[in-house]
Parts: structure tokens; sequence; C-alpha cells
């Protein structure tokens, strides 16, 4: 691995660890801007598709309405694996997430497969499609 691919793989750690920071701080604002402005986003829960979005403005949107509900959220982001072709590149992420708001903790499973693009000198995620494999949820 030459040094070019070993940067390029940590840039693309930290673009998928940022937009789960800025998840968890709620700044969809700043999120949706690691998108590409014409990127897509599929949510999928246990194969169903339950959500598909295009470009910026239409995440923020759905983002936004969707994290009303929470308190607090946390992403834990564990393997990633990535390949780079070029300006371009797949990934995969196994992310645990915690969503707790009106006294229910819910605790879900999820894969996240990307697709990205080098473009302005910096990675943008093209298109995502989030895989809940698993949630539970939990009163208190």
């Amino acid at each position: 691995m030459n040094m070019k691919e070993l940067a390029d793989k940590l840039a693309l750690r930290e673009l998928v660890d940022t937009l789960s920071i800025l998840g968890d701080k709620k700044d969809v604002h700043a999120q949706v801007q690691l998108f590409t402005d014409d990127a897509i986003s599929e949510t999928f829960i246990e194969g169903v598709p339950i959500l598909k979005l295009k470009g910026r403005k239409e995440m923020e949107a759905a983002f936004i309405n969707f994290l009303k509900d929470f308190d607090t959220i946390y992403h834990f982001n564990g393997q990633q694996k990535v390949i780079i072709d070029g300006d371009t590149a797949t990934g995969t992420c196994y992310c645990q997430i915690t969503l707790i708001g009106a006294k229910v903790k819910t605790t879900i499973g999820a894969i996240y497969y990307d697709n990205y693009i080098f473009v302005n000198n910096q990675w943008l995620i093209a298109k995502r499609i989030g895989i809940f494999e698993w949630q539970e949820k939990q009163a208190f």
C-alpha cells in the first residue's frame, strides 16, 4: 500500500466518523454537506426498504424529522473496509446506533455500504445504503 492509498483510507475513515459525530450532535446541515449534491441514501430494516432519499435537501429534511424524537444519539463505528479506485471508492462500515427518547432506548446493529467520490480535493459520499440488521428496544 502506497502513501496516497493510506492517506485516502484514513480520510475515508475520518469522513464516516465525522458523519456519525455530526448525526450524534444533530448538526444535520453540516452532516449532509459530507454527501454530494445529488447523493442517494437508502435505508432497509431487516431487508425491507423504508426510505430512499436523493440530494442534500431531501436528506436534511428527512434526517431532521427522524432525529427530532430523540434526546441522545450515539453511533459507534466499528470495522471499515474500503476499496479505492482512483477518484472513487466503495466501503463497508459496521455501526451500532443507540437512540434515546421518550423513556425508550433503541439499539440498532447497522451495516453501511458506501460509494465515495473525490471532488474538490475531498472525499464525499455519493451513495449510502444503510442495512439495519437488528434492533432492540428497552423502556426505562
